[in-house]
């Protein structure tokens, strides 16, 4: 087998401007953006709200068009939504109808694949997002987290080629929303499949990424990418470290500044 690209994901020159409602002025949602995802990377995507991150997310989903510019993946322009991207949202996007198992392998029978197997792999992620007990209830019986183990389990059985979650874990509350990182981060190692993360939390950039990208106030552009070189596997207590507390320092001022500048 031909090794994959180092650069599996190209986003070159990409910009995004909204037009005007009822004749005003266009708003302009995207400076002209350029980064590359490597192949089993998780890139933490940060800036102040209204930045321009979930936009730029979108784009790369297929699920936006840039104005300028173009994403690429495996050197195939994306022009749409695709099986090579598996998207998680901030809200929750699962079918009431359908219970956990249902969900999780909705995907796999779209694509026609034999009952017996798609059992198999539905199987094996609720074991691997912490769901067994739970397979056969509808959305409606669980937690916020638990709902999104099963959009994160769903995105996953897919085997999608880059992971992109746009804030997932921005509407749970602390405890819930550092054990989900925890979750997150222990697949991403095991797996090591490409992640773009999308989100405002400083600690939670820092925790999850492997690169973080600092966006600045609208119209967002790149305004800092940097190596987050902290040890796998991480634990919880990293974020009292050291190392992590000088990073989330820098991160604190980057972020500070374009708030300011945002007013």
């Amino acid at each position: 087998m031909n090794p994959r690209p180092h650069a599996a994901l190209r986003v070159e020159q990409v910009s995004r401007t909204f037009p005007g409602m009822r004749g005003g002025a266009p708003t302009r949602a995207l400076e002209p953006v350029s980064l590359d995802a490597p192949d089993n990377s998780f890139i933490t995507i940060l800036g102040p709200s209204g930045c321009g991150k979930s936009t730029l997310l979108r784009i790369v989903a297929g699920l936006d068009f840039p104005s300028l510019g173009r994403v690429t993946l495996d050197g195939q322009e994306v022009h749409g939504p695709g099986r090579d991207r598996g998207m998680v949202f901030q809200s929750y996007t699962l079918f009431p109808w359908l219970t956990v198992a249902e969900n999780i392998g909705f995907g796999l029978r779209q694509k026609g694949m034999r009952a017996k197997e798609r059992h198999e792999i539905v199987e094996a992620f609720v074991d691997k997002v912490g769901l067994r007990g739970f397979q056969n209830h509808y959305p409606k019986m669980l937690s916020g987290g638990m709902q999104q183990r099963t959009a994160i389990a769903r995105a996953l059985a897919n085997d999608p080629r880059i992971l992109l979650l746009d804030e997932p874990f921005g509407a749970l509350d602390n405890q819930t929303r550092g054990l989900m990182q925890e979750l997150l981060l222990g697949i991403w190692e095991a797996d090591r499949k490409t992640v773009l993360f999308v989100t405002h939390d400083i600690e939670e950039a820092i925790f999850l990424g492997s690169r973080c990208v600092v966006m600045s106030a609208r119209p967002g552009r790149i305004k800092a990418d940097l190596a987050i070189d902290l040890p796998h596997p991480r634990h919880y207590t990293m974020k009292t470290s050291p190392d992590f507390m000088e990073m989330k320092a820098r991160l604190v001022e980057e972020i500070r500044a374009e708030a300011i500048k945002a007013g």
